[in-house]
């Protein structure tokens, strides 16, 4: 294994990473070992997400873990979806013997509309099929898998660690728990309950256990020896400025603090009371903004394609967040990453592995991508 590229630093603060400027350096992780690749979701780059195709596809491409997104069933089976929602990743608007569970629920305070996985059976969810979500991404795949359970899930991966003689871990999410919470379905035992299933209690497990929220992760601290991660969700403005979202459980309480308060050095000191690592979205680490270069008072559209994405912001970072989280012993994973120009800065200059090389001389500890290939390419 090579040791990662490291950025030159001065080329950094300017928000310009030159690659030919780099030098070789020991990895800079929590633990000085290579960043772990995580499958997002499987490989959605390639396959539908959250189907046992696409977690064995990743593996089989090298990632260490995959990542299942849990929402429950109306008769209580943890399942992989994105959301509790099933329209945008199955065929179940296409099925007129649906038609009518098509509701309107309250989620994390808005309403929202929709087929949701908590009015259905595992039986009848196990009738549909899943689907491509991104309209730019292959669809041929769509129509041809079923929906996995959460136990599903495990056999797979510990069929696959098996096969490859490597360990391959699970990096679960509980979607949504104040929601689930709030049906009478909550996540965590049940998630808990298939892990001591599978033998899997231990730090040394290969199970890390995420969430968005702060309130059941404080809940799983005191049931379980597993690895937790506390996610940190963002928006990012024009400027730079990094928008005042909250998880759900502190809009309940009525806690004032934002996620970006999770990522400051006091926010950190306290998620290290109940987690072993954070998750912040990879903008916390590598900001990025928008430029108006010819000061008519319009951001430039810096590709001249007449649309404003990635590729019309360049970098300002990187912040001090991961040095920051290794000084109190968290480990550091972010997400996600993905091939498209589209989504990434101008400075890599459509190339998605400068990102990763980037990210990897920052230290990152892990990351969760939908490409595994790429980041294990970029990572050699």
């Amino acid at each position: 294994m090579r040791v990662p590229v490291l950025i030159a630093l001065a080329a950094l603060a300017v928000g310009t990473p030159d690659l030919a400027l780099a030098q070789q350096m020991q990895w800079k992780t929590l633990t000085g070992l290579p960043t772990t690749v995580v499958g997002h979701r499987g490989f959605p780059g390639l396959m539908p997400d959250h189907t046992l195709e696409g977690y064995r596809r990743a593996i089989e491409a090298g990632a260490e873990f995959v990542e299942p997104d849990l929402v429950v069933t109306k008769d209580g089976v943890l399942i992989a979806r994105h959301e509790p929602m099933l329209s945008q990743t199955t065929d179940v608007s296409e099925r007129p013997e649906f038609a009518s569970r098509k509701s309107t629920k309250k989620m994390d305070g808005a309403d929202v509309t929709d087929w949701f996985a908590s009015d259905f059976t595992l039986a009848e969810i196990k009738t549909l099929r899943a689907k491509q979500p991104l309209p730019e991404r292959d669809a041929s795949h769509n129509g041809k898998y079923l929906v996995p359970t959460f136990e599903e899930v495990i056999a797979m991966v510990k069929f696959e660690a098996g096969r490859t003689g490597r360990t391959v871990g699970i990096y679960p999410e509980t979607k949504h728990p104040t929601f689930h919470a709030a049906l009478g379905l909550p996540l965590e035992d049940r998630l808990l309950t298939a892990l001591a299933a599978a033998g899997w209690t231990e730090k040394s497990s290969p199970v890390i256990i995420q969430s968005f929220e702060t309130a059941n992760l404080k809940y799983l601290r005191g049931k379980t020896n597993v690895r937790l991660v506390q996610l940190v969700d963002g928006g990012i403005d024009p400027n730079g400025v990094m928008m005042p979202r909250q998880p759900y459980d502190f809009v309940v309480i009525g806690d004032k603090r934002t996620y970006p308060d999770l990522v400051t050095k006091a926010g950190l000191a306290e998620i290290k009371t109940y987690a072993d690592g954070v998750s912040p979205w990879k903008a916390y680490l590598i900001p990025t903004r928008q430029v108006d270069r010819n000061n008519d008072g319009r951001m430039d559209d810096l590709n001249g394609d007449n649309a404003m994405d990635e590729r019309d912001r360049v970098l300002v970072g990187p912040t001090t967040v991961i040095q920051d989280a290794h000084a109190v012993g968290l480990f550091v994973h972010s997400w996600t990453f993905r091939n498209e120009a589209y989504r990434l800065a101008a400075d890599f200059k459509d190339d998605p592995l400068a990102e990763y090389k980037l990210v990897y001389g920052m230290g990152l500890d892990g990351l969760f991508t939908d490409w595994p290939d790429a980041a294990l390419k970029a990572r050699q």
